[in-house]
Parts: C-alpha cells; sequence; structure tokens
C-alpha cells in the first residue's frame, strides 16, 4: 500500500466517522423517532435521567461484575466493617476463590480475630451477600526471612548454630 492510498483510506475513514457522528449515512441521514419504538419519542416514558451510580450499577450487573463489585465493595468497607479498635492493626491482603485473607499486626490480634471468624463471616453473608466470602484467614507477623538472592540454599540457615 503506498502513501496515498493510505492517506486516502484515512479520509475516507474520517469522513465516515464524521457523518456517523453528525447522525448521517452514506444511505441518508439516520432515521429517529420510529413509532412503536419505546422510549424514542421525546416526553415519552423511559427517558428520565438518572443517577450515574444506578446507571454503573446496571452495566455491571449486565458485564456479569456483581461478585467482583462487592468483594470490592467488602475491601474498601473493611476498616468501617471492624471498626476502629481492629481496623489499624489489620490489612487486607487478598480475596481468593472465597477466602478473605487478612494480616494482623500482633499475635495478639490474629488469636483474637481468629476466635472471632464465625461471628465476622455472619455479618459477611448479612452485610455483602453477593461477596462469595465463605472462609476468612488471619496471618500473624511472620519472621524474618533469612532468604536473600537468587543463590539462597535449602536449610534452615544461620539459625543451625544456635542450638
Amino acid at each position: 500500500m503506498t502513501i496515498q492510498d493510505r492517506q486516502s483510506f484515512a479520509t475516507a475513514a474520517y469522513l465516515r466517522v464524521k457523518a456517523l457522528w453528525r447522525g448521517q449515512t452514506s444511505r441518508g441521514r439516520i432515521r429517529r423517532g420510529e413509532p412503536g419504538v419505546q422510549g424514542s419519542t421525546p416526553f415519552s416514558g423511559g427517558r428520565d435521567p438518572r443517577p450515574l451510580g444506578d446507571v454503573l450499577f446496571a452495566a455491571s450487573q449486565d458485564m456479569g461484575w456483581g461478585v467482583e463489585m462487592e468483594q470490592a465493595r467488602l475491601i474498601s468497607d473493611w476498616p468501617a466493617f471492624v471498626g476502629e479498635t481492629v481496623a489499624p492493626h489489620t490489612t487486607v491482603v487478598e480475596l481468593r476463590d472465597g477466602t478473605l485473607i487478612v494480616q494482623c499486626d500482633s499475635v495478639a490480634w490474629t488469636t483474637e480475630l481468629r476466635r472471632l471468624r464465625g461471628e465476622i463471616l455472619t455479618r459477611f453473608a448479612r452485610e455483602y451477600p453477593d461477596a462469595d466470602v465463605q472462609e476468612l484467614k488471619f496471618l500473624a507477623p511472620g519472621a524474618p526471612s533469612w532468604r536473600y538472592g537468587p543463590r539462597s540454599v535449602p536449610g534452615r540457615g544461620p539459625r543451625d548454630t544456635y542450638s
């Protein structure tokens, strides 16, 4: 394809899009207000403006994103859900395959939240029914890792001399 052909193709494509934008086609104007089409005439039912949140919710449901949207809402609402006492000591790590994984900043908070797991899952089912959370896993803070770099070897590392 030569440069002249490319330019003529681009010009033709631009003119076609411009005509469509204005409501014209190669066969003439686009027909508007056909009788029998719901909402096609001015001031008919179904033409009132709707809030953007309702439109986005309907679009997400049509695309099958209901579960993902509810899970995202659960993660963003986590601090309000657990309260101002627990929220600074916990962080949601991930939600995968129906399991919500939460990192705690101390073993005491991990133990306490593991004790309350049933109550929290019941509240999830009541407040976020579409989130599909079946399991709740609380992680305690880990010990420092001695495995650094690509040449780490299996074994206990420097701790094996502490016996």
